[in-house]
């Protein structure tokens, strides 16, 4: 794809944005002795977002109190606060290059094996937002604990356009 091609296909992201009713979030403030992302090159590293409902830890467990339906618009909801923790990195969501690699582990019982199904709340708006650029590797875990208590955490690793 030429450069020009890339600059057409990203300049619809904002507008696919709108179309999907979706605002981004404002950048989040660490809780803890971290960075909210780390740039080296071209390459952007997304420390790991939870899972939030009404601003607060969207607190569950999958396979006990909490369905695979549930844990997706969960995993939907932390990409939308992914993307506004990229848009806060380099300014201009059109820079993206490409999503390389989603993380997500599921807080699951034991017995719970949708922890891809989960995921997929996350991997299906990212595509859809970004296009062919959306497509990414990715793994997905189960865990016997998040912090706070959340359902879902994610990180994701980003390739941008140089400054």
């Amino acid at each position: 794809m030429s450069t020009t091609d890339n600059a057409s296909n990203a300049s619809n992201v904002y507008d696919r944005l709108q179309t999907l009713g979706i605002s981004l979030p404002p950048l989040a403030v660490p809780v803890a002795a971290y960075v909210p992302f780390v740039r080296t090159g071209n390459q952007l590293y997304l420390s790991g977002h939870i899972a939030k409902k009404d601003g607060k830890p969207w607190v569950g467990q999958l396979g006990r109190d909490t369905d695979t339906a549930t844990g997706k618009a969960a995993a939907r909801a932390i990409a939308i606060d992914l993307m506004g923790t990229l848009h806060a990195a380099v300014g201009d969501l059109n820079k993206v290059r490409r999503i390389v690699k989603l993380m997500s582990l599921v807080n699951s019982t034991p017995d719970f094996t949708e922890q891809h199904l989960v995921t997929n709340g996350a991997s299906e708006l990212l595509a859809e937002v970004f296009g062919d650029r959306g497509a990414h590797a990715r793994s997905a875990f189960g865990v016997a604990q998040i912090p706070l208590g959340a359902c879902v955490e994610m990180d994701l690793v980003v390739e941008v356009d140089a400054d």
